[in-house]
């Protein structure tokens, strides 16, 4: 059985940091990519960042140069530092394991940026 969970959620003020995880299971995780979303109450979901399985990163223009997503294939786990966070990154992050088309998905985990 396949599993993604996510942590590391929670409520922080503009400019704080959080580094959300995303333990899989049942997977092969070095061969996956891995991927993290987001989605805020009334808009589309947003891929936020991806990291292939040779390391290779991407991310969303409105992140860069404040997230940085990273993997340790040995915990089977992939994370999305977030720093100099603003109350538009607040939304309902999902990680995301896809493989040939074939995709997992987390439950996810809430971030607010509120003062």
């Amino acid at each position: 059985q396949v599993q993604l969970v996510e942590s590391g959620g929670g409520l922080v003020h503009p400019g704080g940091s959080l580094r959300l995880s995303c333990e899989a299971s049942g997977i092969t995780f070095s061969m996956y990519a891995m991927r993290w979303y987001r989605q805020a109450p009334g808009k589309q979901r947003e891929l936020v960042a991806a990291i292939f399985s040779g390391g290779t990163t991407t991310y969303a223009d409105s992140v860069k140069g404040r997230f940085t997503i990273s993997r340790d294939n040995a915990k089977n786990t992939v994370y999305l530092q977030m720093n100099s966070l603003k109350p538009d990154d607040t939304a309902v992050y999902r990680c995301n394991a896809n493989l040939n088309y074939i995709a997992y998905w987390g439950q996810g985990t809430q971030v607010t940026v509120s003062s």
